[in-house]
């Protein structure tokens, strides 16, 4: 990285300073003006560490940096190398990036793995077996140590309403799944299945679908197609690689749950606010600075949950709009529990929890213990 011989250490002068963070075994090289606090370096540091700010102490000649001084005042100058250091638990996505990626684990045993059917060995299905699923309407085929779906589904059309393929290695729904449309329940979970090798325009015949499940797989995108399952309730996306929703999310009006915690989503589309049915959104351990405003405008939203993102702050509304809300986790964000307190509805918010709080303990599904604030106290 080129900058210039030596960086002025006045402030104000506007010069930038290159420097090299040193985190989790590697360095991470970083320009900046030198008039800059120590707390931009950190905002600087946030996404390429996943480190929220609060959570990151940056030593330089064996001090603790303090977030308001200037790194010019911190006599921090052009080649300085620091340390960064991170608080357990303060981080944004699934943790601080390290010096390598971990291989995804795998949700089956070894032993399983070794059971795993060939892509081109179709499994046989048994007459009675068949019979069943077309009587019941309910085809279970999860942890079947399946690569590929069997023909026999296909035959079930209108009959099939749940559909189980969770646990598996399949890595293709192809378009024939439009064929059975009926299906009410498409469950998916555990595969190895990306957005090219499922097949969107199938998915779009399926008008009764309610349920899809899709978590633990390899998506990066989700299609425009979505907005056509309009008859959706449950939306499960765990657990994959999405960066972001399609604005056509706001054709899914009856969507009650949405599930799209642990992705790199690192904005949510403002049509979100047009899903008006929705109770459930969990959008924990992604990338997320902020919110868009319109999710103020889910009337019906009762629990949110938001910990570890990198989010400063929440839309002005949400308290005083989404009044049925009474579940809020911001757990391992900036925003703590100080100031939650400064947003208009926030008495009548936290009434709300602390009855639910206390019901739950009157009706002993939970055991005695203090009460959550939802966010952190520093």
């Amino acid at each position: 990285m080129e900058v210039g011989a030596t960086a002025a250490t006045s402030e104000g002068n506007g010069k930038s300073i290159a420097i090299n963070v040193k985190f989790t075994g590697k360095s991470i090289p970083i320009t900046i003006p030198c008039d800059s606090t120590v707390k931009d370096l950190k905002s600087l540091l946030q996404p390429l560490t996943n480190v929220l700010p609060r959570g990151q102490k940056l030593i330089f000649k064996g001090k603790v940096l303090a977030d308001e001084m200037t790194l010019a005042a911190s006599e921090v100058a052009n080649g300085a190398k620091m340390m960064l250091m991170a608080s357990q638990g303060l981080h944004q996505g699934g943790g601080p990036i390290l010096r390598e990626a971990k291989p995804r684990p795998r949700e089956r045993s070894i032993q399983n793995e070794n059971k795993l059917v060939d892509v081109k060995q179709r499994v046989s299905v048994d007459k009675s077996r068949l019979e069943r699923w077309k009587a019941t309407g309910v085809i279970a085929l999860s942890d079947s140590n399946l690569k590929a779906i069997p023909n026999e589904v296909w035959s079930c059309e209108t009959s099939a309403r749940v559909l189980d393929l969770s646990h598996n290695s399949i890595n293709h729904v192809p378009s024939q799944v439009g064929c059975l449309s009926s299906m009410q329940k498409l469950l998916l979970n555990v595969n190895e299945i990306s957005e090219e090798s499922i097949s969107w325009d199938g998915l779009a015949f399926l008008k009764h679908l309610t349920v899809l499940s899709l978590s633990h797989n390899l998506l990066t995108t989700l299609p425009s197609a979505l907005g056509s399952l309009t008859s959706l309730k449950q939306l499960h996306v765990a657990n994959n690689k999405l960066m972001s929703l399609p604005d056509e999310i706001r054709f899914l009006t009856r969507l009650e749950v949405l599930k799209v915690s642990n992705n790199r989503m690192s904005i949510v589309p403002s049509t979100i606010g047009e899903c008006s049915s929705l109770t459930e959104v969990d959008l924990s351990s992604n990338l997320l600075s902020e919110l868009p405003e319109s999710l103020g405008c889910l009337l019906n939203l009762k629990a949110l949950h938001l910990s570890h993102n990198g989010l400063r702050s929440l839309p002005c509304t949400l308290f005083k709009m989404c009044i049925h809300l009474s579940t809020l986790d911001l757990h391992n964000t900036e925003v703590t529990i100080d100031l939650l307190r400064q947003y208009e509805g926030w008495e009548a918010f936290d009434e709300r929890r602390r009855l639910k709080h206390q019901k739950q303990l009157d009706f002993r599904v939970m055991r005695q213990a203090d009460f959550d604030e939802g966010a952190d106290k520093h």
